[in-house]
């Protein structure tokens, strides 16, 4: 074998040396950049004294979303029950049912648009039968859910609202608080006081009603003893359909198959059907009391009311006195053994969060009242 001479090594040299720059070119690495330096935003969200870093996950890779309400709930039952990727700020879920176009939405674009985008998703339930005279815009936006018809006195709401919880589970693991809302609510103070309120709390806000006035007439709505085995007259509960749940309760809310099984058979009496009042308060009352406030932190006025109708506000009602009258107001707590592991409800002033009901042609004299009432805390 021929040995190496020295001008052939430095000819070897020089050939391997243009391959050498172009390797070291390639694979220098760059620190990464923050959002901060993308936007020119700070990721730390305003007013928010939260000690959980602000940061973006990684995107988890695209999921195939079942059609099927029934294939939907099983995957989404499925999720990690804790709000993940560790280390990662908690979310709040904003879910609305809606059949009309969202006539509050300049205020709730101020509302969302005074945090941080990273605290926070929205998911909108539209019936598709009606009629919307422009798309859903700003922070809604690409936020509607695949909808079915929704009609009162049926189980349609209920099948709604487990949409929103199975889309919201699916979408974001760091969804943490699930809260449902319909066009006619409007907030009661900031995002940041609600997002704390929230965020600080390991139990659903969840009106449990035990010996309610009518409950036999609704349990009997089905037929007389339609609802047994599963759902005895006893255990039945009655409760608004505007709550927050956790994380743990969304799952088990799309999880269930035994009490649905009765509350989605239609009503032989329309007149004492109202579904998406019974299945959620006694479905977590019977899985879960002592994890639940047995109260709701939407407001609504059903003072003398008789028609299934609560109070609407129209905007003669509406200035600053409203609004500080429905903050003061506390809320009605179910009764103590429903959930042993709260304090009386003497002990207890929880803030309302949210209200309803408000005319739609009220958004001026709201949006008058927005920056010096509404969003000041």
């Amino acid at each position: 074998m021929l040995s190496p001479t020295p001008v052939s090594l430095f000819c070897a040299l020089l050939l391997c040396l243009p391959l050498a720059v172009v390797f070291t070119i390639n694979t220098t690495t760059t620190p990464p950049t923050s959002s901060s330096d993308a936007t020119g935003k700070n990721d730390k969200p305003r007013n928010i004294n939260t000690k959980t870093p602000i940061f973006s996950a990684p995107p988890p890779p695209p999921m195939i979303v079942p059609e099927d309400d029934k294939s939907l709930f099983r995957v989404a039952a499925r999720v990690n029950p804790k709000p993940s990727p560790p280390g990662a700020a908690k979310k709040l879920a904003f879910m609305f049912l809606t059949t009309t176009p969202l006539a509050f939405a300049p205020l709730w674009e101020i509302y969302f648009n005074s945090t941080h985008p990273n605290l926070y998703n929205i998911y909108i339930h539209a019936d598709p039968t009606s009629h919307y005279d422009s798309p859903f815009q700003g922070v809604f936006s690409n936020r509607v859910i695949p909808s079915k018809p929704t009609h009162r006195f049926t189980p349609t709401l209920i099948s709604a609202a487990r949409r929103l919880l199975s889309h919201a589970l699916l979408h974001d693991p760091s969804n943490y608080m699930f809260t449902l809302l319909s066009s006619s609510c409007i907030p009661l103070h900031s995002f940041n006081f609600t997002y704390e309120t929230l965020i600080r709390s390991k139990k659903s806000f969840i009106e449990i009603l035990k010996n309610q006035p009518g409950i036999e007439a609704r349990w009997a709505a089905r037929g007389e003893e339609v609802m047994l085995p599963e759902v005895t007259l006893e255990s039945c509960r009655i409760g608004s359909q505007f709550w927050t749940l956790t994380r743990k309760h969304a799952r088990l809310v799309v999880r269930d198959e035994r009490l649905w099984s009765k509350f989605k058979l239609p009503c032989l009496h329309w007149d004492t059907c109202y579904p998406e009042e019974n299945y959620f308060p006694t479905l977590l009352s019977m899985r879960d009391p002592r994890g639940c406030i047995p109260a709701t932190l939407t407001h609504v006025d059903w003072r003398g009311r008789s028609d299934g109708h609560p109070h609407t506000y129209e905007p003669a009602e509406v200035g600053p006195e409203l609004i500080l009258t429905l903050r003061s107001d506390r809320p009605r707590y179910g009764d103590e053994e429903t959930n042993g592991s709260v304090p009386s409800s003497t002990q207890r002033h929880d803030p309302f969060l949210f209200a309803r009901k408000f005319s739609p042609d009220s958004i001026q004299p709201l949006m008058s009242i927005a920056s010096d009432v509404i969003f000041k805390d």
